[in-house]
């Protein structure tokens, strides 16, 4: 069994949700490594850079085990990353129905490009289903209080890209 896996996705910004399934899907995996999109052709609020930075600083404060989670930018397929790090595995979070329906697609998908990699998905919590990064940088963007849906050390770098707009 091969016991690495790679979490893709923006994380822009990384939410709580985000967190939950990260430090879940470490406990199944030996590594975890998350892909952080650096995807030119979409505009995100934080730049990857940034979106580094914020997962690492959530990943400590978080208290989540060193050396057992990479996290690291990419594009492109996210098959060809798996390969490259010698994963067997995806990590998707899902919060309701609706994603299912498209995690399923892009899992069959992934399933056709690379036979040898595994979708595994994870429900996030209860406390989390509603939260997502788009309903994040939307809300805080109209001034409203997001400090419960996603760490601390995402709330300063947030304020300060939606204040630079």
């Amino acid at each position: 069994m091969n016991s690495v896996a790679v979490y893709p996705g923006s994380f822009d910004p990384i939410t709580n949700g985000h967190l939950d399934v990260i430090e879940r899907a470490a406990n199944v995996f030996e590594r975890l490594i998350v892909a952080v999109l650096a995807n030119p052709r979409k505009a995100a609020l934080l730049d990857v850079e940034t979106r580094i930075e914020v997962i690492r600083e959530a990943l400590r404060e978080d208290g989540a085990p060193h050396g057992r989670i990479e996290v690291e930018a990419f594009d492109g397929l996210t098959v060809d990353l798996c390969r490259a790090r010698g994963a067997g595995a995806i990590v998707r979070g899902l919060r309701a129905i609706s994603d299912f329906e498209i995690e399923l697609q892009l899992a069959h998908n992934n399933r056709v490009l690379a036979p040898e990699i595994d979708t595994v998905f994870f429900m996030t919590s209860v406390g989390n289903g509603f939260v997502s990064s788009s309903l994040v940088r939307e809300i805080a963007s109209f001034g409203g209080d997001v400090s419960t849906m996603i760490p601390v050390a995402a709330l300063a770098s947030l304020r300060q890209a939606i204040k630079g707009r």
